[in-house]
């Protein structure tokens, strides 16, 4: 028999070569790269309007803040540097600190202007301009018409102190203000709150009508020139329309709100028209349910030749005793 040939071993594969970390990097660059898949245009119109939107509020939530911190800039114009005092114009006068803090700092600086034999005595708040100084002719007008007067500066205003921690005038620190000057009359000094008149300019006249309402055991409320809409000067600005102005402004001033709450009378000195005759008496006067006396005046009413006249009518129908301050 034919011997069998031997069968060949079979045939290994080549062992596959090994390569490098760097080697197989090459390779991939040199490999053609997946292109990128296709991105909506629909898709990036949104991002891109999302955008937009997202800068927009920030813009806007920029500026709200912003009006929130400078708007009362619009209407409160506070001086800090006194130019004159009751001594210009040849008047006495002392200047009183009071409103201490815990740490007994003065906050509120006042002048004090004795009148001998007065039966009035007059606590003063001016208006959101200037300071005292402002109010010199005012103050001796009335203390020529035999009124002790106490007129103060509100924090921020002439020599009064800052308010706290760069804080800005308010209605609510007016107000406060205001008070303070009301207690020292009657409990530092002395003087019988039914002898005291509120008197208040401008601004000042929707404080003093607010500190009247609290205070029922006063004698009166003079109403000089009285802003009805005082917070309009804000709200008004162009710049407000930009942003929810009734939000961001807390101050409100509501003469009409002040007046029917109080229940002492008032004499109310109001602006006289170019036209020399009486004008239409504004809601808040309409609104007031106490006696009330108005009066048309010239602006300032102090130096109008019937202001003396108009005020000692008013005053002597008022049932007040004799300020005997110590």
């Amino acid at each position: 028999m034919p011997q069998a040939k031997p069968s060949r071993p079979a045939q290994q594969p080549p062992a596959a070569k090994r390569i490098s970390a760097f080697e197989r990097a090459a390779n991939e660059l040199r490999q053609p790269t997946t292109a990128f898949p296709l991105v909506s245009p629909r898709w990036l119109l949104s991002a891109a309007a999302v955008a937009i939107l997202a800068a927009c509020c920030l813009g806007w939530g920029a500026l709200c803040f912003l009006y929130w911190q400078g708007s009362w800039q619009l209407l409160y114009h506070p001086k800090t540097e006194t130019t004159r005092t009751p001594a210009s114009v040849g008047l006495p006068f002392e200047s009183i600190k009071f409103a201490v803090t815990e740490t007994g700092t003065a906050q509120l600086t006042g002048w004090w202007l004795p009148a001998e034999s007065s039966r009035f005595t007059v606590l003063y708040l001016h208006g959101a301009d200037g300071n005292l100084s402002d109010s010199v002719d005012a103050l001796a007008q009335l203390h020529r018409d035999h009124l002790s007067v106490f007129a103060i500066d509100y924090r921020g205003y002439g020599q009064s102190q800052p308010i706290n921690e760069g804080g800005k005038p308010s209605e609510k620190h007016l107000r406060q203000d205001a008070e303070w000057g009301l207690t020292w009359l009657t409990l530092t000094h002395g003087v019988p709150a039914k002898s005291i008149v509120l008197w208040g300019t401008g601004l000042g006249a929707t404080i003093a009508a607010e500190l009247a309402a609290d205070h029922p055991e006063l004698s009166g409320v003079v109403l000089d020139a009285p802003q009805q809409n005082a917070v309009s000067t804000i709200l008004n600005d162009s710049r407000s329309r930009l942003v929810p102005a009734h939000w961001l402004v807390k101050d409100r001033y509501d003469l009409i709100e002040a007046v029917q709450k109080m229940h002492v009378p008032t004499l109310w000195l109001l602006s006289q028209p170019p036209t020399g005759q009486p004008g239409t008496p504004p809601d808040a006067y309409q609104s007031a349910q106490v006696q009330k006396t108005m009066a048309w005046l010239t602006v300032p009413s102090t130096q109008d030749p019937h202001f003396s006249e108009s005020l000692q009518r008013w005053l002597d129908d008022l049932p007040g005793e004799k300020s005997q301050p110590r």
